[in-house]
This record gives C-alpha cells, structure tokens and sequence, in this order.
C-alpha cells in the first residue's frame, strides 16, 4: 500500500510542474509526513486546463453511509480497480494526480520494521495515479475525497513491501487526466510499477512513524546496522 508520502516543493513549483495557471489553494508549505485523512494536493483536467486543489486522503464513494468508510478506502488496487464498486466510476471519468517526492514504507528486519524512503534518483517530483469522489451527507455537507492506485513492487521496493503506488510518467500523466478517456482497458499499460533503476530506497528516522511529527529531519538519511542490507 502507500500510507505516508512527501511533498516537499513550494507552491509556485508545483503549479510550473503541472502547468497551472492560478489555483484557489491560499497556502502551501513543504509536508515531510503526509498521511492517510489529511488534505493532499491533487491536479485533475476540467477538459480545458489543469486544475490544482485538495482532496481529502481516503475515498468515500457518493453511496456511502458514512465518510469513515473513507479510512478503508486510502488504496485502491490497480489490477481490480475497474470492477470495484467504489472505484469503478472514477477509474473511467474521476482520475487525478497526487504529486510527491518520495513515499515511505517499512522494511522488517531482524531488529524490527525500518521506515524507507522511496524516491527519485534525481529528487524530482512525480505523479502518483489517483482516483477521487464527491460524496454529499443528508444535511449537504461536501467531502472530495480521493485514493491512490497501487500495483506489484518493482526489483528496488520488493524487499520492503508487497506493493507500491502507481507512478505515472510524465509522458502520461495527460492521458490519465484525459476525462474523454473512459476504457478503462487503455489505461491498464499504465499500471505497470515504475522502472527500479530511476528510483533509490535509503532509511530514514522512525519517528516518521508518528504523524504528528513533520520537519525536514524526517527525510534524512539515517544510519543502521549494515548487517540490516537495507541499501
């Protein structure tokens, strides 16, 4: 799964990486421990132009009961999505990038679980493939929500989980946020995980285990016993 991830970049990055012409987001500060309930930034098409928001992390579809369905909600995986019921729909007109640096997972090893950071060799930013809903309660209330897409670990990531969001190239991130596209079957190429040896892996600090903590330390690298292998 992906459950915390990084966003390092100032806002005016962002919208020359995206192509975004204005955005109504007021402020964005660098997020070093982004995590599954909070407002993520998120790009969708509006058929004209890229559009830059928030969504809440973790998907509530529009027949949901109730919005904490949405913390059951945080992935969505790739092979099945399409027959899905909560993901069906906005797999064929609903999709969005999740722009991040790196995402975190924890290795087990013989001294326990080991948080990594999974990123880019060269820093740079990406797009994880993401779906998102509306979904309005009984008294009107809004909550846009959204989830990010997984598929099977590529040769660097096996070793530390069993799965890994689905990183979009920059040659196709139009066409996933192209809302004119609805067979689901062109999207499937898409779904492959993303090439091993564009990305590094390198442990960080376990106190990226605690949400609450969010500074620039927490994407560090740290150093642990080498008998671990985690390089």
């Amino acid at each position: 799964m992906c459950g915390r991830y990084t966003l390092t970049v100032t806002l005016e990055e962002l919208m020359v990486r995206y192509m975004i012409g204005e955005t109504m987001v007021p402020f964005h500060r660098p997020k070093y421990n982004i995590a599954p309930s909070q407002l993520i930034l998120s790009v969708i098409s509006d058929g004209v132009r890229n559009r830059l928001g928030e969504l809440k992390w973790g998907l509530v579809p529009p027949w949901a009961d109730n919005p904490k369905i949405g913390f059951q909600m945080l992935n969505a995986r790739s092979e099945t999505a399409a027959s899905k019921p909560a993901f069906q729909k906005p797999l064929q007109r609903k999709r969005c990038l999740i722009p991040a640096d790196g995402f975190y997972e924890w290795k087990t090893t013989p001294n326990g679980k080991q948080p990594m950071r999974i990123s880019l060799k060269n820093r740079a930013l990406f797009s994880m493939a993401g779906l998102y809903e509306t979904w309005v309660s009984p008294e009107g209330t809004r909550i846009n929500s959204c989830t990010i897409l997984t598929t099977a670990p590529n040769e660097l990531v096996s070793p530390i989980h069993d799965r890994m969001p689905v990183i979009l190239r920059p040659e196709d991130e139009q066409l996933w946020l192209d809302r004119t596209v609805t067979d689901t079957a062109a999207l499937m190429p898409l779904f492959v995980p993303y090439q091993s040896s564009e990305l590094q892996a390198y442990p960080v600090s376990a106190a990226v285990g605690n949400v609450s903590n969010d500074e620039s330390s927490l994407i560090e690298p740290c150093k642990v016993d080498e008998q671990l292998e985690l390089w």
